[in-house]
């Protein structure tokens, strides 16, 4: 599949309705923001942490389907979230790496910073590789 389709990923439904932008993308690395919006906002006026671990899903699994073999397909199979402080705007920015690239699954950790610098979460998923 490769960076084209990652790229087509990152234009669909939910990626479009959180506002992902893609920044840049590797088979090796994806960079990507999110303009926090008032949808994104809970009511202590911070980002939610759904909204965080949504972003860091969607810029996952684009790595992972920039990694597909042709004719395979990708799911979320488990995501752990760690939390260091409170996600905050007006931009947040993704950096996601590969842990693993394997055959059958691939890992990724996406870290998450506020525009500060500071880390707001890290966030681990295992994608499963599947053919279509």
């Amino acid at each position: 599949m490769g960076p084209a389709a990652a790229r087509q990923v990152l234009k669909s439904g939910m990626p479009r309705s959180l506002g992902v932008r893609l920044v840049s993308l590797t088979k090796k690395k994806v960079v990507a923001e999110m303009r926090v919006k008032r949808m994104h906002i809970n009511r202590s006026g911070r980002v939610n942490g759904g909204a965080l671990m949504a972003f860091a899903d969607v810029v996952g699994a684009a790595g992972t389907v920039a990694n597909l073999p042709p004719g395979h397909r990708t799911g979320t199979l488990e995501s752990k979230t760690n939390f260091f402080r409170s996600g905050e705007g007006p931009v947040l920015r993704a950096v996601s790496v590969p842990l693993h690239i394997g055959r059958t699954t691939m890992v990724w950790q996406t870290t998450i910073r506020n525009p500060d610098g500071a880390t707001a979460a890290i966030v681990t998923q295992t994608q499963i590789v599947m053919k279509s």
